[in-house]
This record gives C-alpha cells, sequence and structure tokens, in this order.
C-alpha cells in the first residue's frame, strides 16, 4: 500500500458525517441538578411543577422540577448552613474521584437554577447580602439580600439518563420547603421563558400530570422521605442503565 493511497483513505474517512447514534452512545453524562420545593403548611403537602415551553426541543410541555447543568459560579457562591453529613456522603458514592464539595456545587446549581426558571430565590435574609458573588445570574441574590441557606436542602435522589439519548444528565434532585422562600423575581414565567406555568400540586394531582418517567418514579420516592421527616437513616436511591436494563441502588 502506497503512501498517497492511505492519505486518500484517511480523506475519504474523514468526509464520511458521523453517526449520530454512535455519538449519542457515547455521550457522558453532565452533571446536573434540580430543586423540588414542597408547601406542608396544609394538611397535605403540595409539591411545584413547572410546564416547559412546547417550543423547547427538550422535552417540549412536559411538567418538570426547575432544575439544570453545573456552571463554574456554582463552585463559588458564597452559602450560609451545609448539607448534613448522610447528604454528603451519599452525594460522593459512586463516583469516580468527586470533584472537591461536589455536594455543595450541586445544591447551590439546583438553587441558581430554581431562580432562573421560577424567579424564587432560595435562602436567608438573616445575615445579610453576600459580599462577593460570581458574575451572572447570583448578582440577583445579592441585590435581594439572599444567602442561599445550604442546611435548609435535602437530597433525594440521584438519577443517569439512559445512554443512547442525544442529551445525557448524571441528576441529582433535591427539596426544599417552601418556607426557604426569602424573595422572588416576577415575570419570570411566561410565553416565551423555558417554563410557561407554574402550579402547586399534590403528589396524586401530580401524578396525572405529562411528566417524564423518571420524574414520576422520583416522586414515589419523595413521598416516602416527607413522609418520613427527611431522617439521617432515609433510603436515597440511584437510578441509571446497565446493559440495557434499568437498576436502582441505595446510596
Amino acid at each position: 500500500m502506497t503512501r498517497a493511497t492511505t492519505e486518500a483513505q484517511r480523506e475519504a474517512q474523514a468526509s464520511v458525517a458521523p453517526d449520530p447514534a454512535a455519538a449519542a452512545k457515547r455521550l457522558r453524562p453532565r452533571d446536573a441538578a434540580t430543586l423540588i420545593v414542597l408547601d406542608r403548611s396544609g394538611r397535605k403537602p403540595k409539591i411545584l411543577m413547572g410546564r416547559r415551553n412546547p417550543s423547547l426541543a427538550f422535552m417540549p410541555g412536559k411538567f418538570v422540577f426547575p432544575g439544570g447543568r453545573i456552571e463554574p459560579g456554582d463552585r463559588h457562591m458564597a452559602v450560609t448552613g451545609a448539607l448534613s453529613a448522610r447528604d454528603e456522603a451519599a452525594l460522593s458514592a459512586q463516583v469516580v474521584r468527586p470533584p472537591h464539595r461536589l455536594g455543595r456545587a450541586l445544591a447551590l446549581a439546583a438553587i441558581r437554577e430554581t431562580y432562573e426558571e421560577t424567579g424564587l430565590l432560595l435562602g436567608t435574609k438573616e445575615y445579610g447580602p453576600p459580599d462577593e458573588v460570581p458574575a451572572g445570574i447570583w448578582e440577583a441574590f445579592r441585590e435581594a439580600g439572599v444567602l442561599p441557606d445550604l442546611e435548609a436542602v435535602h437530597f433525594v435522589a440521584r438519577a443517569i439518563t439512559p445512554p443512547k439519548r442525544p442529551r445525557r444528565f448524571d441528576t441529582r434532585f433535591f427539596a426544599v420547603d417552601r418556607r426557604a422562600v426569602a424573595a422572588e423575581t416576577p415575570d419570570i414565567v411566561g410565553e416565551s421563558a423555558e417554563l410557561v406555568e407554574l402550579a402547586w400540586v399534590g403528589f396524586k394531582e401530580a401524578r396525572g400530570l405529562d411528566l417524564p418517567r423518571i420524574t414520576g418514579v422520583i416522586l414515589e420516592d419523595l413521598e416516602a422521605q416527607v413522609e418520613g421527616g427527611f431522617a439521617p437513616h432515609r433510603t436515597i436511591p440511584f437510578y441509571f442503565e446497565r446493559y440495557g436494563r434499568g437498576e436502582r441502588r441505595v446510596l
């Protein structure tokens, strides 16, 4: 085989468009977090759900909990309080070489995304505004005088999007009581926003909404944890797919 022939073969291989299915299979899930806001002031608890804009390419029109990927600023935002030792241990379990303060960054990502999508600022005004904040969305917390409070946050579950999907996330689900809402920015939700409506619904009503499959599964775990008062010994599940079969482990 001549050198010219080898180069011609390489050029031919390079000109072939990549296989989308193969690319999706190799796609590594991105760290993400979501926050479930609970209202337990009434006889039965209610959950805050948002309906995604029908024009979005990813899960259009579905009812979801607010959330998204970790951003660099989430690792540097000031906080008060800390996640429980149980939650920290569970957040670091089944993770290869977890980054420093991974749990803290995930909880802050959930809080930030909740503000971006709903206008709710979760934390406390008791200590005044943070002295310094990362540029971007976190500036709204300083302006409102709100410091995120991690002690109010509970780790509920973890789920990884199955392979061969166009988008994959390693999502940690957190919960917080509605009493942790320290301020609110109006007009975040609307026709041109990521969420077009918000709804406070009970567990039974929530199951009747148009939900992603994993959201319905997490609702079952959440209801059990709420009934148990988020006890330190509670079961924190981890959902993923292995060799084409769904698995559930306990963190």
